[in-house]
This record gives C-alpha cells, sequence and structure tokens, in this order.
C-alpha cells in the first residue's frame, strides 16, 4: 500500500479512537513536509479541532502519539502549529527502493482508465516552414499526449493542417509570377522554404503596391483592399473553391512541397501523430449542423441571410457562423470538426493545444457546441499556451523574421557539438555516434528548455542559456544520466548487489528516495494539470539531488560491500526514472558524454 493511504488509514482509525468521529479516509490532508521542518509527511491537523475541541498542536500531539504506536512506517513525529510532521522510518524506504526495482514502468499507471482523449496540436499553415513557436506548440501536445497516456488513458495525436485560404493563395499567386518554375528539387531548399520564401515576397510587392496607392491619393485602409496584388489572390482562392483544374493542379503541387518539408522537420524533432486532418476536407464540415440549427432556433438569420449564433447566456456577442452568401467561416468548420471526432471516436474529451491569441475563439466555440446541445461540449479544453519570444522582440511570418524551427534545431546541434569538443571528452567515439550524441543534447536542450516553463506563461527563448551543461537544463539532466550509467559500467557486473532491509540511510540517501517516491504523483498531478513542466522540474530536482549524493557520498570505493550494493542500486533507480520522465518530455538520452 502507498505511503499516503497508509498514513490516511492509520489516522482516520486514530480519529475514531481519540475522538469518536468517523473522518473518511480519503479527506485527511496530506502534504510534503516543508524544508524549514523535519519530518517527511505532514497531516494539517486545523480540520479536527472542530470535533476534537482542542487546539491544532494539541490534536496533533495526541493524533502523533497514536500513529507512532500504531503506524510501523512512523519513526517520530513533531508539530508546528496545524502541521503534524511525521518521520518515516529507514525500513519503509529501502523496502520501497527494493519494490520499484522490481515494477517494468514505475510511476505508469498499469490499469487503462477508460478514457479516450484526443490531443490537437501543431496546425501548421502549408504557407511557410514551421518555426520556433510551433516547437513549443508541438513539444507541448506530443508531451502532453504520453504523460495522459502515462495516467492510463486512450490518446490519440492529432493534427489538422491548414491547408487552404487566402494566404495559401498569397504564396501561389507569388510563385506564379516571380518563381520562375523554381522547385525543391532546382534550388536543393526544402519544400517548405520554397514555398514560404514567396509567401514573404508577397507581402513585400504587396506592401509596395499599397505605397503606391496611399503616395496617389488613397487612404491605407482602401489601399489594402484595392490593391491589385491581393484582389488576385481573391480571384485565385474563388477558382480554388469553383475547383478550377489549373488552380488546384498548382495548389496540390505546392502543398505537396510544404507536407514533405514538415514531414523531415516532424522526424528530426520526433514528433507524431495518429491522426492527420486536412482544413481543405473539413472546412465545409459545420455547414449541415448550422442549417439544422437554424431550423430548430439554436441559430437565426438575418435579413442579409446570414446565420449568427446568439452568445448572451455566456455573456459574449453574437457570433456569425455562415456568411449571407452561404459559405462558411472558420468557427464553422471547427463545428463540423468537433462533433465528427467525438461521434467517430465516443472521446470523453478533447484538448486544443493552441496559442493564447486564440482564447476568444474556443471560448465561442465551446459555448455554440453547448448551445446545440452536445453534452460532451463542456469536457473540450483549450490549452493555450503563451508565445514565444526572442531577446530580439515578436517574429513575422509575413515580414520573413521568424524563427525557422529547421534553423534553431540545426543550431542547437551545432553548439552541443563545439560545447562537447571544447569539453574533449569524446576522442574516443566514432563519429557517427558523435553525431548522434550531438543532436541528442542540442534537441534535448531545446526541448527541455521549452516545456519546463509552465504552458500558460510567455517564454524568452535564450538557445546559449538553453544548453548550458550547469543549471535547470537539459544537458545537466542528460549528463546526470551519463554520470549513472558510466557508473553502473565500472561496477562489476556480476557483483552481489543485495542489501539488508535494516539498512542505515544517510540524509541524502533519504532524501533521493524521497524524490523517487514522488514520481507517480507528479505524472498524475501533470496529467490533471495538462503540464508537462511539472515532469520537467521535477527531473531536474531528482537529477539535482542525484548529484548532490554523488559529491558528497562515496559509491563504488566504500570499504562496506553493502553500501556499495545499496547506493548502486539507489542510482540504477534514478537513472530508471530520469529516462522514464525525460522520455514523457520526448527527449532521449545519451549513454555518455
Amino acid at each position: 500500500m502507498e505511503l499516503e493511504k497508509i498514513v490516511q488509514k492509520t489516522a482516520s482509525e486514530g480519529l475514531k479512537n481519540l475522538f469518536d468521529v468517523v473522518f473518511p479516509e480519503d479527506k485527511i490532508n496530506l502534504q510534503k513536509t516543508r524544508k524549514d521542518f523535519d519530518g517527511d509527511v505532514t497531516v494539517l491537523t486545523f480540520p479536527f479541532t472542530s470535533f476534537s475541541k482542542k487546539s491544532p498542536e494539541e490534536t496533533g500531539e495526541m493524533l502523533g502519539k497514536y500513529l507512532l504506536k500504531h503506524c510501523d512506517q512512523v519513526a517520530d513525529f513533531n508539530t508546528v502549529k496545524g502541521f503534524l510532521n511525521l518521520v518515516i522510518t529507514d525500513d519503509y524506504w529501502v523496502a520501497f527502493l527494493a519494490n520499484i526495482a522490481k515494477e517494468d514502468n514505475y510511476g505508469h499507471l498499469s490499469a487503462p482508465s477508460g478514457k479516450i482523449i484526443m490531443v490537437e496540436y501543431s496546425q501548421p499553415n502549408t504557407n511557410k516552414p514551421l518555426h520556433l513557436g510551433h516547437l513549443r506548440n508541438n513539444m507541448l501536445g506530443y508531451s502532453l499526449s504520453n504523460i495522459l497516456k502515462a495516467n492510463g488513458h486512450e490518446v490519440i495525436m492529432a493534427n489538422i493542417i491548414n491547408d487552404r485560404g487566402i494566404h495559401i493563395c498569397k504564396s501561389m499567386l507569388a510563385w506564379q509570377k516571380w518563381g520562375d518554375g523554381e522547385t525543391p528539387e532546382s534550388s536543393g531548399l526544402k519544400g517548405d522554404k520554397v514555398v514560404g520564401k514567396y509567401y514573404v515576397a508577397f507581402d513585400k510587392h504587396y506592401k509596395e503596391e499599397i505605397k503606391e496607392l496611399v503616395d496617389g491619393g488613397m487612404n491605407e485602409e482602401e489601399a489594402a483592399k484595392k490593391a491589385p496584388l491581393i484582389l488576385e489572390a481573391q480571384e485565385m482562392l474563388q477558382r480554388w473553391e469553383a475547383d478550377d483544374k489549373e488552380t488546384r493542379d498548382l495548389w496540390e503541387k505546392m502543398n505537396s512541397w510544404v507536407l514533405a518539408g514538415f514531414d523531415v522537420t516532424y522526424e528530426n524533432l520526433g514528433v507524431t501523430f495518429d491522426e492527420v486532418y486536412y482544413e481543405s476536407n473539413t472546412y465545409i464540415l459545420g455547414k449541415d449542423y448550422v442549417t439544422e440549427g437554424l431550423k430548430n432556433g439554436t441559430f437565426y438569420q438575418k435579413d442579409d441571410k446570414s446565420v449568427w449564433c446568439d452568445l448572451s447566456h455566456d455573456k459574449m456577442d453574437p457570433k456569425l457562423v455562415l456568411r449571407a452568401d452561404g459559405t462558411s467561416v472558420y468557427i464553422t468548420q471547427d463545428i463540423g470538426t468537433a462533433v465528427q471526432r467525438f461521434e467517430e471516436y465516443n472521446l470523453d474529451q478533447q484538448i486544443y493545444v493552441v496559442g493564447d491569441e486564440q482564447i476568444h475563439h474556443f471560448k465561442v466555440l465551446f459555448s455554440i457546441l453547448k448551445k446545440m446541445g452536445y453534452e460532451w461540449a463542456g469536457s473540450n479544453f483549450h490549452l493555450s499556451y503563451g508565445m514565444v519570444e526572442l531577446p530580439s522582440g515578436k517574429m513575422k511570418s509575413r515580414e520573413g523574421t521568424i524563427v525557422d524551427a529547421d534553423d534553431i534545431m540545426a543550431e542547437m546541434i551545432q553548439t552541443a557539438k563545439e560545447l562537447s569538443e571544447e569539453l574533449g571528452k569524446l576522442e574516443e567515439i566514432e563519429e557517427q555516434e558523435k553525431d548522434r550524441l550531438y543532436n541528442l543534447i542540442g534537441l534535448g536542450a531545446l526541448k527541455y528548455f521549452l516545456l519546463k516553463v509552465d504552458p500558460k506563461k510567455k517564454m524568452l527563448f535564450d538557445p546559449k542559456e538553453s544548453i548550458d551543461f550547469a543549471g535547470n537544463t537539459g544537458p545537466f539532466i542528460q549528463y546526470t544520466y551519463t554520470r549513472i550509467k558510466s557508473l553502473l559500467r565500472k561496477a562489476e557486473t556480476d557483483q552481489n548487489l543485495t542489501f539488508s532491509d535494516e539498512y542505515d540511510l544517510e540524509d541524502k540517501e533519504r532524501d533521493l528516495i524521497k524524490l523517487l517516491n514522488e514520481y507517480p504523483e507528479v505524472i498524475k498531478d501533470a496529467g490533471e494539470a495538462l503540464s508537462p513542466a511539472l515532469v520537467a522540474n521535477y527531473v531536474y530536482e531528482l537529477a539535482k539531488s542525484f548529484n548532490n549524493l554523488y559529491q558528497a557520498l562515496s559509491i563504488l570505493k566504500d570499504v562496506d560491500p553493502e553500501v556499495t550494493a545499496f547506493r548502486l542500486n539507489l542510482s540504477s533507480e534514478t537513472g530508471k526514472v530520469i529516462q522514464s520522465a525525460m522520455l514523457l518530455l520526448g527527449i532521449e538520452l545519451p549513454d555518455r558524454m
């Protein structure tokens, strides 16, 4: 039985014995003992004073004495105001270490929860390459999916690719005008970079046309609408929607370039999807639902034939769901896609990993679905995350100031190579293995830096800081893992690694075991909070605790074989949990650095 449940069960029995009150075990509030108090587990005694008729301290003293006598796992206790701090026996911690060594996947929930969850992430446009913001999005979605799986849920990892619309036509038109037949093969560029180049070219020429019109006396707003380029792009979109063959052929050709480029980026980043949706296939979804809603009074029609949804029940403005000409808007597609997914997969929840600039959009979407009467509407969740900024400021794809995802990954790998060569510890490793190592370190640094920050917060990405081998970084954690692997390699593999149940723990050994004990709860909390940052910061604390032990205590050179055996076991289990936690984050670990 878990320590928490043991303490809760015995404490509940104690409250019945001491005060003749039945207090539910799961309502007894436990927490980790504060660092400035002595103890391992703390029971909050404030809730018991209403029936004990004593102060929180007196109540704690009485309950502490009961636990000391009746709970084998409690070695001592102290009370500080309303906090009953329990010191857990070394026997318990030693037995705990021995038990987790027998588990194949410690920390993961072995029994299925029965819940089916779809996590949608990435959502790129096919008019430009993936950028730094997409990297945060992809890593959040991918790692969150791993964490939810570790909590026993069935997870469908989904991507929707925005492959139609005016922004796509801008790239197509620019390529027609100035591309001179350029292809990925002729230029040697990835397909997404070729297309992205023409998106930037469109914006450049478009701004020049606006300036000419403004210089000729037109106001800027009107000039933006009447510039010849934007009118041509709008005409191209109309031809696309009319299924014009020439337009569709060009669209399919350029989209194929981009999608092939995306695949390379996804593979290098190490993220995958179970389902990939395309807006060109889903944009008409929802129209039938809106038509039905118009008949049953969920929506209403204005005199110009446009269709709207009244959202006053959620204190929001009305939302357009069909234009006057009968064409759908973006939210119409989202309505149809949500209904389709819930019906197809019988989902319990759908999580959209999308930047915080779309908070209002998803509030509106969920409100409409609720008004349409879908019982599952409330189970939708928008995991909004803050934008990634650079020291130089915000990125703008139209102006070509985006930090390309491929470029930042290549830069991180190159930096890892330079730092590793500077440290000079890889002379005996083959070149192919070196390249793999640089890749693991560089991408590990990038991924960890993106994930250690709470998703809701904006973040400033500093490549130099992210790849530091000291501090709260991916390379520090990777280096700790390789230190453990090196330690285990140096140990005699056939030596007896058994130790006594009555092993006397040093403080740093106990601290490390206590952190290992927290891992299942960290996975659970991260799944409930939808925050990979909880796992990231936990594994940093674990690595730091191991290094504290490593610096303070001898492992291989101790005179007592039992001490060596215990510390090697502790090192091994710590390494397993570090690896498990980092894989949840989508980060691979090298065996040596």
